[in-house]
């Protein structure tokens, strides 16, 4: 008997088993395949950055770039460029910016369009759909500063989930400005709340002068009361801003997209600027039911030591759409393993059934039982799979080189010969 307890994964952690990956899977291909239709190209981000571009593009105040930050430890014997500060990615657009410009194509064709899929990394408290390692899809368009492309990426992300079949959406939209108007707004935000520091959570008293736009991002219910008299950035945008917010608006309505406009919005990086947006689901509940969003960009290239070039995009939540999809809509049913089960009567015929798959594989996907367990129980674990055909033989069968296909959903069973296996296979079950 083993003396330790056994090794679970880490707290925060999960497995995708083969029940929910299938979902994954659907809502995958579903935002390759709008992001292709679109014109955008995939790319492959690597999963460990430099902590320099994380805490300069996404913001030392930001959660992600602060305290959720996973930070990884060299080697005590490491030196020179082995003992460089890495993280793990806590998102992906402060990488996508880095790709842009070290790959070379700001030197193309603008804008560029690119998506990219995979895990990203926060040390946040776990909860129910809320992990600490987590996927995204991450669309970014890079080199054009026009409002069209926000309205684009938005337009993107709805069809996306209404690919899926997921309805009762909402969009969240608010404009928070640029460096020539949001200056002055924050003083406006900071006068307001000064005389309510002592009112507020530890955080935002700390951010009242360091990064007052976060007020609006607490989620602390003692700070709450106190967002509905604060001056809003919609009412201080500088005419440029202005202008902007007043097209994205324009060719949503010309999209036939319905929106809300959100004064609080803010998301919860320090990169935005101008268009920010979130794609709702009531459903989900609370601070979860976002599935997506994202905004525009423009001096994230310049702070992480770029040319100034502006860009926007989007970034979605797979976990969160993947749940929605399997267990509030009941859409995908995970696949059987195989199509095709060989199943040998005795240990002694395990060339004989291997060689056996690697004919039925010509037909569809097919699983070899090697186990010793005798033939009833293998077709109990057959008729428990969901695979469609079973093909079963023993020695005299196998000299013959002849094995009997039984129909998992009719009962059917007739002798085949080898070679004719994947042509009956072929017709599916439920014929002969």
């Amino acid at each position: 008997m083993p003396t330790n307890p056994p090794i679970r994964a880490a707290r925060g952690i999960r497995d995708i088993l083969p029940a929910e990956r299938a979902a994954y899977t659907v809502v995958e291909h579903a935002a390759e395949d709008v992001a292709r239709r679109f014109g955008y190209q995939e790319v492959e981000l690597p999963i460990i950055e430099p902590v320099e571009l994380i805490e300069r593009g996404v913001g030392m105040d930001s959660d992600a770039g602060g305290k959720e930050l996973y930070r990884l430890e060299p080697h005590p014997d490491a030196d020179g460029e082995a003992a460089a500060r890495l993280v793990l990615r806590p998102e992906a657009t402060a990488s996508m910016v880095r790709a842009y410009f070290q790959g070379g194509l700001n030197q193309g064709p603008q804008p560029v369009r690119l998506f990219t899929i995979g895990p990203m990394f926060r040390h946040d408290k776990p909860q129910h759909l809320r992990y600490r390692q987590f996927y995204q899809l991450d669309i970014e368009v890079i080199g054009d500063d026009s409002p069209a492309y926000d309205v684009e990426v938005i337009e993107m992300t709805w069809g996306w989930l209404e690919a899926l079949g997921i309805g009762n959406l909402s969009i969240e939209l608010n404009s928070i400005g640029d460096a020539n108007c949001r200056p002055q707004y924050l003083r406006a935000l900071q006068d307001y709340y000064r005389p309510l520091k002592d009112k507020l959570h530890a955080d935002c008293q700390r951010r009242v002068e360091e990064n007052p736009l976060r007020l609006f991002d607490c989620k602390e219910e003692q700070c709450q009361p106190f967002k509905a008299a604060a001056p809003k950035m919609m009412d201080h945008l500088c005419g440029p801003c202005a202008a902007a917010f007043e097209r994205v608006k324009s060719l949503l309505d010309a999209a036939g997209l319905e929106y809300r406009l959100n004064p609080y919005l803010v998301r919860g990086l320090d990169y935005y600027t101008r268009t920010v947006f979130e794609l709702q689901h009531g459903s989900l509940g609370g601070a979860q039911n976002a599935l997506g969003g994202g905004g525009r960009y423009d001096a994230l290239a310049a702070e992480l030591g770029y040319a100034d070039t502006p860009g926007v995009g989007f970034a979605g939540g797979i976990d969160r759409v993947a749940y929605m999809l399997q267990n509030e809509l009941g859409k995908v049913a995970p696949p059987p393993s195989a199509d095709v089960l060989v199943l040998p009567m005795s240990e002694g015929l395990d060339r004989a059934a291997a060689q056996v798959g690697r004919i039925c594989r010509q037909a569809s996907p097919t699983a070899v039982d090697y186990s010793s367990r005798s033939l009833r129980a293998k077709m109990r674990a057959a008729d428990r799979s969901g695979a469609g055909w079973a093909v079963i033989m023993n020695e005299e069968e196998a000299r013959r080189q002849v094995a009997q296909l039984r129909n998992l959903v009719s009962g059917d069973q007739r002798e085949v010969a080898w070679g004719a296996l994947p042509e009956a296979i072929v017709r599916g079950p439920g014929t002969e």
